[in-house]
């Protein structure tokens, strides 16, 4: 990890396009402006985490498949032993 220490209106380069600049500087945290080409994402990295937990919460497991297999078998499928 790289810690760099700029003060206010200081900047820094990230690659030969992405430009981060410090706007204010506060007790309360520190506003920074990013200038990046659109193709770039920039997401917050609670948002990160967030999308990740998203996509872990609606990815089926297997034993869910398997069980819903296995009840969608006997609802299409009906057991032929039953009407002997």
């Amino acid at each position: 990890m790289l810690v760099i220490r700029r003060k206010k209106s200081e900047s820094f380069l990230i690659g030969n396009d992405i430009r981060i600049t410090i706007l204010d500087c506060a007790a309360d945290g520190v506003r920074v402006a990013i200038d990046a080409p659109k193709h770039v994402s920039i997401l917050r990295e609670e948002l990160s985490e967030a999308e990740q937990i998203n996509r872990v919460a609606l990815a089926p497991s297997t034993d869910s498949l398997l069980s819903l297999q296995n009840t969608l078998s006997h609802i299409l499928l009906p057991d032929k032993n039953k009407d002997q």
